[in-house]
């Protein structure tokens, strides 16, 4: 059985948008807090790029190097720019692309504005769904 089923469909909203002046350790409150793996570094402006933040840039770029959690900015460690998907991106070609650049996750932006975020996990769990 062939299903066509969308970035849309299996997005989550398991993130945080953030300036990127928020210090390391307060984005680590916030995922903390609410079970979170990473959180959104919000554009400047229109020109701007989202960025993100996750657990591994935290564990790789500051507890690694041994550096503080408060005196590191989100926007020191960030990835950016992000690569994002459509919404209407099918799940296979999301899984695809996310092996061919080793990503775990992506924003889904639509009209220049993030909508959300898709994982391995998010699209796994949707496709089992459908079996």
């Amino acid at each position: 059985m062939q299903t066509f089923i969308t970035c849309r469909d299996v997005m989550n909203q398991r993130y945080e948008i953030v300036d990127g002046l928020t210090t390391v350790a307060d984005a680590l409150k916030i995922m903390v807090e609410k079970n979170y793996r990473k959180v959104i570094i919000n554009r400047r402006d229109h020109s701007d790029e989202f960025g993100m933040v996750e657990l591994s840039d935290i564990a790789r770029k500051v507890i690694g190097q041994n550096k503080s959690l408060e005196r590191v900015n989100v926007y020191e460690i960030m990835s950016k720019p992000v690569i994002s998907v459509r919404p209407e991106m099918n799940i296979k070609y999301c899984s695809r692309l996310f092996d061919t650049y080793n990503l775990r996750s992506a924003p889904v932006i639509e009209n220049e504005e993030l909508i959300g975020v898709v994982s391995y996990d998010d699209i796994v769990m949707n496709w089992i769904k459908l079996l």
